[in-house]
């Protein structure tokens, strides 16, 4: 059986990476696909190449920091096709660099994006979805919402804002028929670090810094929907991040030098 045959789903940041592959992937299972990004530009082209395809989609332009953005998004949604089966909030950004360097708008733009914007798909979605007796909210986190990311911490603080939000959230779901998980992956070939802003750090030297192997997004969002599936309520990968995981979780000392390692490289990234 076709566990995504005939659904309806909403993903946020849909229009590239991790989220433009689920739009795919999901609108090849039957799945009704809602692709939602701050960039309309691409959005449209996710949509219109899924239905070329033959499969069913249509895009809006969102601002997922935007509390009216989302309740439109939703709203138009099941006026569209009169339920939601999946949320998946799933954009986001990062900005980094020495702590010292950031500026407070720069920490208040990422949590915007990567905790108001889960915080207001979640809700939303989570109200129309107990109305309706079913549903599955899905939400994109991070290895680094799991584990510290120093150099990174705007962006680690709002993924262990998701993962709490997600795992409280995931039990108070229960008796209504809503379901909740986490997807907390490591790199992936995606452009988020590729676009992000580091503190004093020219981007170039961040690109020329980042990790190989990364895995592919059609190789993730496999993973995701088995996930999914199985009605997981964290989805970790690669089994490297998951091994970390549990090595931080029960011996956490161990990695002290990994994390020491991390901040004092980009610091001799800096400029000046």
């Amino acid at each position: 059986m076709n566990h995504f045959m005939n659904k309806v789903a909403i993903i946020t940041g849909g229009g590239a990476g991790i989220g433009r592959e689920l739009c795919f992937q999901l609108s090849k299972l039957g799945t009704s696909v809602v692709v939602a990004d701050i960039r309309e530009d691409h959005a449209k082209m996710t949509a219109d190449q899924i239905m070329n395809s033959g499969g069913t989609a249509n895009y809006m332009r969102v601002d997922v920091a935007s509390e009216t953005d989302i309740q439109q998004l939703i709203d138009d949604t099941v006026l569209r096709y009169g339920r939601i089966d999946y949320m998946f909030n799933n954009a986001g950004i990062a900005i980094g660099g020495d702590v010292r360097d950031l500026t407070l708008a720069q920490w208040k733009k990422v949590m915007d994006i990567n905790l108001n914007g889960v915080l207001y798909g979640s809700t939303i979605a989570y109200r129309v979805m107990a109305k309706q007796g079913f549903g599955h909210i899905i939400n994109t986190a991070s290895a680094t919402g799991l584990m510290p990311q120093p150099g990174n911490t705007p962006y680690c603080a709002s993924k262990h804002a998701v993962v709490g939000l997600s795992q409280s959230l995931r039990y108070e779901g229960v008796d209504v028929g809503v379901k909740v998980s986490i997807i907390c992956p490591g790199h992936v070939q995606t452009d988020i670090y590729k676009n992000m802003t580091v503190a004093n750090v020219p981007n170039e030297k961040i690109v020329e810094s980042l990790p190989v192997g990364a895995m592919n997004p059609s190789e993730a969002v496999d993973i995701i929907l088995k996930g999914i599936i199985k009605n997981k309520a964290i989805i970790i990968f690669p089994a490297s991040v998951r091994w970390a995981w549990r090595i931080y979780r029960l011996f956490p000392r161990l990695l002290d030098q990994a994390w020491l390692q991390k901040i004092r490289s980009i610091r001799k990234l800096k400029n000046g």
